[in-house]
């Protein structure tokens, strides 16, 4: 299920190679995978997205979220919400990484922690995980 955090935002759970020209037609211009390889069994590597990215002619950052959300995550987050003139789809295991690293890298972009708690709820995601870094 995919969760529209912005008009130029979206996050999900684990993707397949085949998913990613689905992505492209809807505008998507970059792709952030921020799980883990081996995370699970059966799990596409990243290597194998990032190779159906490439054939779309659409970026793609690996940025793995091992354990909890820290300031390093969000300012990668942030640098590439920030390095795209497109639509940006951020996926890991449920999504829920990607929601709390957006939640911070919004925050350091001046938003509100009204405005993220908003659409983090919204979304289903619990913010009280990364309290400390809003």
């Amino acid at each position: 299920m995919i969760r529209r955090l912005s008009d130029t935002v979206m996050v999900s759970a684990q993707i397949r190679p085949d998913d990613v020209p689905v992505l492209k037609r809807s505008g998507v211009t970059m792709i952030v995978c921020q799980r883990p390889d081996d995370e699970d069994p059966g799990q596409p590597p990243a290597a194998e997205i990032e190779k159906a990215a490439e054939d779309a002619g659409i970026e793609f950052r690996f940025l793995p979220i091992v354990r909890g959300i820290g300031p390093a995550d969000a300012e990668a987050m942030r640098e590439a919400m920030e390095a795209t003139s497109g639509k940006l789809f951020a996926y890991c295991r449920s999504g829920n990484r990607c929601t709390l690293a957006w939640a911070v890298a919004r925050r350091k972009q001046g938003a509100s922690r009204e405005e993220v708690e908003e659409i983090a709820n919204r979304a289903g995601v619990d913010l009280t995980p990364i309290d400390h870094l809003l």
